[in-house]
């Protein structure tokens, strides 16, 4: 058992296959929850696991479950996977990399023949990327009980369609119950979407937990009038009072230390004249810090600072915190058997906090959890240049393979996995005893016996 490997080449192949579906001209991918190019993903990804033997639920938000059985089925399976939506212009790693790191496993369980004591599963989860229908992670918050599912449902993007409605449109409104499926352990596998691995020349994010992530609405309302005859001082103008709240805003992320992290990332100006002054002005905050205390501290400051302009101004200000997923600490188990897979697999490891959310924020409530991160190039995701090699993507999913080889009960853990010479020159894992093209440093070689 200790010598099984993934095949990093047809993970490689697989990526780039699903990398077509949306494919933006700078090589990225725009996939948007609940598209059609949703649509084509979720059947590509059918029709694969299906070829593997796979059995398929859907449940009512959409979210997908690929079982492989165990030789215990009625026990709770192990579960996997990611997301496989994606931000406008977002690239082909975020989230579909976990989820066919996944399908990989079942792949090379079925390539050994190997029977796993416990039933595995495959999952995809809707709209983990919130970018057409905030907030984020709906699919697996209604799956953990923290959404009901008429909220999910009743999700709209800036068009107003509402996620129940595109769900039945693209054929995936299915008849399962969210909350049935337990698992024993879930594991998300994950680019790490910032520069920490690659600074410090790791392969491997051990991932102990997640900051907390806040999102608020904020609207300023004043009155529009002519640019031309309309004396400064006797404006309401709310672009004028909305910078000057930005200012304030990010003056408190400046002043809360290294962790603090506060994103603006929509901005809306009504009527949007050129010569008419701004009557409405709405934006976003995204607000992220890892401790919990300090989490919430800033979060009142920022509601505190943004109606303050209520008394200040003669404008009318509001703000609406839409999101709160407070920091949240792994399984420390699960943190263990992903520590200790990637020890067997001889790979040099970090152990490190995310300062994205996931949806295994989510999951981590109702089964115990964690997350493997491999490097990005330059840290860059949410953005079409966002790349990773073929070699860290092997990397990854042969940790991912072993985290859930210990958590169906097969095997105890090897001290250590090794090679021999003549595996080394001809498995495709080989692979990683070459030189990373996309970046300035190499992975450690694996030791041969």
């Amino acid at each position: 058992m200790k010598h099984v490997r993934v095949n990093s080449d047809r993970l490689w192949e697989s990526l780039m296959e699903m990398g077509k579906i949306g494919a933006t001209e700078k090589g990225g991918v725009c996939r948007l929850a609940l598209t059609d190019l949703d649509r084509v993903s979720r059947d590509l990804l059918t029709e694969w696991c299906e070829a593997e033997g796979c059995s398929r639920e859907v449940d009512a938000m959409g979210n997908l479950f690929f079982r492989r059985p165990g030789k215990s089925n009625s026990e709770k399976a192990v579960g996997f996977g990611s997301h496989l939506d994606t931000q406008p212009t977002g690239g082909k790693f975020d989230g579909a990399y976990g989820v066919l790191a996944g399908l990989e496993v079942i792949r090379t369980l079925n390539d050994h023949g190997i029977e796993t004591e416990l039933p595995v599963e495959l999952v995809v989860w809707t709209n983990e990327e919130g970018s057409r229908f905030p907030p984020a992670m709906i699919g697996s918050a209604v799956f953990a009980g923290a959404f009901d599912l008429a909220y999910g449902h009743s999700r709209s993007d800036l068009s107003g369609k509402t996620m129940g409605e595109e769900l039945e449109r693209i054929g995936y409104r299915g008849d399962a119950v969210p909350e049935d499926h337990e698992y024993a352990a879930f594991f998300e596998a994950h680019i790490e979407q910032g520069p920490i691995l690659e600074s410090i020349e790791k392969p491997i994010g051990v991932v102990t937990g997640v900051q907390g992530v806040n999102w608020y609405d904020v609207v300023v309302v004043g009155a529009e009038t002519h640019a031309g005859p309309t004396p400064m001082d006797q404006r309401k103008d709310a672009l004028r009072t909305s910078s000057m709240i930005l200012r304030d805003l990010y003056r408190i992320a400046e002043n809360s230390g290294f962790d603090a992290r506060l994103t603006i990332g929509e901005h809306r100006i009504f009527p949007g004249s050129r010569n008419t002054v701004p009557s409405r002005v709405e934006f976003s905050i995204d607000m992220r810090h890892p401790d919990l205390q300090e989490f919430d501290r800033i979060d009142e400051e920022i509601q505190t600072a943004v109606l303050s302009f209520n008394d200040s101004t003669d404008l009318e200000v509001t703000v609406e915190r839409i999101w709160r997923s407070p920091p949240i600490q792994f399984n420390s188990e699960c943190i263990s058997r992903v520590r200790n897979a990637a020890r067997t697999c001889n790979f040099a490891f970090n152990e490190m906090v995310s300062g994205a959310g996931h949806d295994s924020v989510y999951i981590s409530s109702v089964a115990p959890t964690s997350m493997i991160f491999i490097p990005c190039d330059d840290g860059v995701s949410h953005n079409e240049l966002e790349n990773t090699s073929p070699e860290f993507a092997g990397a990854g999913a042969n940790v991912l393979l072993h985290s859930v080889l210990a958590s169906t009960g097969n095997y105890a853990w090897p001290n250590l996995l090794t090679f021999s010479v003549s595996e080394m020159r001809s498995l495709t894992y080989c692979a990683l005893l070459a030189k990373k093209t996309s970046s300035r440093w190499s992975l450690p070689k694996a030791r041969c016996s």
